[in-house]
């Protein structure tokens, strides 16, 4: 009997039913497929991933659909994220030769000094629901590259595509057991992260998870551990002509995806004799956007949170603040009744004396006002996350100083805080990650380094420290004297 439905958010409609998984039976097969996937060569590897690529291309338009009907993302927007998926393997395979290599190291006389790569065994991948094929294939895709196996669960909020990925590696004929998927919610979950026969886990999602994550692996050290979580991220608008365009990337920034990304501007700082013309464009540009169902025309900007429990609590954050002394720039609202559209909001936090350090995982942009740049960065820093920042105006000086004392994975200037490349390391500090970014450095904790000195005879001499050889069978020690 199926215990999972999914839902379409932007009409109710059922989308896809199931049952939950048992992470154990599916632990049991990635580990019996293991040993060969990992003896077989990363030749072979790389031709599976390349063919798993071939079948996403060739239905790439379905999986657009489908993601746009789970998640309520434009569908111009999720082709963006199949078009990502596709192309993460020619970048990850680029990624393993340059951050994993097999190579000669300097050595000495009859001694050769190799370093190679070993996979760490099988690994779990945790998804999330904003970006439910992308962000789980930037985990999969390298960890199969470097020879694990892998147990995939999926957001319970988008199965369907999550077992559209798990479907497409098999049609792509990857040997049975190397890609499982387990569905279910957070007791499934937990049940898969806490089993003795994991080597690891691949985790992308909110910074509650991940520090609990953190906590039951906080006495295993020989357990992979990589959390990819949140943020609270800031925007700086500073010295600029271009009212316009920094408004733009402030509004880019905070509600494309409906703010649904981690990545996202939660926080507008903006200096004081800007203010105005800032705030007053932004909103301008806001009240401009179309939100409406994924596949309207024209085509809407963004769609409807993913459910309405979390635009249910995101209109009552919106409130609180308020309630705070926060004063309301654009009014966060429900457009309609029962379905999770939200009109975004803005609201000036200027004067709370305390503003609230949490990721609101949606379209809320909290604006403060500064009067000097060091005022600025210290706003920026007044968080315990550290994903993403950007810097909009200013002059070089500005950018160089906010870059040096900016605590975030991700410093920008004059760009967006979202859209970050593939082809380069993505992750933060404190609050939103580990230290072990994703994107192009996964292959980093997707394989483990071995340094080995090697000789074809083993020859050896001590050439210092021995007594003299002792032809009797006295081995007492000369007496002190």
């Amino acid at each position: 009997m199926s215990d999972l439905i999914s839902t379409e958010p932007a009409t109710g409609d059922t989308l896809w039913t199931g049952t939950s998984g048992d992470p154990d039976a599916a632990i049991i097969k990635a580990r019996e497929a293991w040993p060969a996937w990992a003896a077989t060569s990363v030749v072979n590897r790389v031709e599976a991933v390349q063919r798993y690529a071939a079948c996403i291309r060739a239905d790439a338009e379905n999986l657009a659909e489908l993601i746009s009907r789970e998640t309520g993302k434009p569908l111009w927007e999720a082709r963006t994220e199949v078009d990502s998926v596709v192309k993460k393997i020619d970048i990850s395979v680029d990624a393993f030769a340059q951050r994993t290599p097999q190579r000669q190291l300097p050595s000495q006389g009859n001694m050769r000094a190799a370093l190679r790569h070993k996979p760490l065994g099988v690994l779990a991948v945790l998804g999330p629901y904003n970006f439910p094929a992308h962000l789980p294939n930037g985990h999969i895709v390298p960890a199969l590259i470097a020879g694990n196996t892998i147990v995939f669960k999926p957001s319970e909020k988008t199965p369907a595509v999550g077992q559209y990925l798990i479907d497409a590696f098999a049609k792509a004929k990857l040997p049975t057991g190397v890609v499982n998927i387990v569905h279910g919610g957070p007791k499934i979950g937990k049940q898969l992260t806490t089993n003795e026969d994991l080597d690891g886990v691949l985790f992308t999602g909110s910074a509650r998870t991940g520090i609990a994550l953190n906590r039951q692996y906080a006495s295993r050290p020989d357990k992979m551990l990589a959390l990819e979580m949140g943020g609270n991220n800031p925007i700086i608008a500073w010295d600029t002509d271009d009212i316009h365009s920094a408004a733009t990337l402030i509004v880019q920034s905070a509600f494309l995806s409906a703010g649904q990304r981690c990545s996202a501007a939660s926080r507008l700082i903006v200096k004081d004799t800007l203010y105005d013309p800032i705030v007053r464009q932004v909103k301008r540009i806001t009240d401009r956007l179309i939100i409406d169902e994924p596949f309207a025309k024209p085509a809407p900007f963004m769609g409807p949170v993913i459910d309405n429990e979390t635009a249910d609590g995101l209109t009552e954050s919106f409130l609180a603040l308020m309630s705070h002394g926060g004063k309301p720039i654009k009014h966060m609202a429900k457009k309609i009744e029962g379905r999770p559209f939200l009109t975004p909001g803005i609201i000036d936090v200027t004067d709370l004396h305390e503003r609230p350090d949490i990721e609101l995982f949606g379209p809320i942009l909290q604006v403060v006002r500064v009067g000097d740049f060091e005022e600025a960065i210290a706003e920026a820093n007044n968080t315990r996350y550290g994903l993403s920042s950007a810097l909009i105006g200013g002059t070089a000086e500005h950018y160089d100083k906010y870059w040096s004392n900016s605590r975030a994975g991700i410093v920008n200037w004059n760009k967006m805080t979202v859209g970050a490349s593939s082809e380069a390391p993505f992750g933060g500090i404190g609050l939103s990650g580990n230290h072990r970014p994703s994107a192009y450095y996964a292959a980093d904790y997707c394989a483990y380094p071995v340094v080995s000195l090697e000789a074809e005879q083993a020859k050896a001499s001590i050439g210092i420290g021995l007594k003299d050889e002792d032809l009797g069978n006295n081995t007492e020690p000369s007496p002190a004297k």
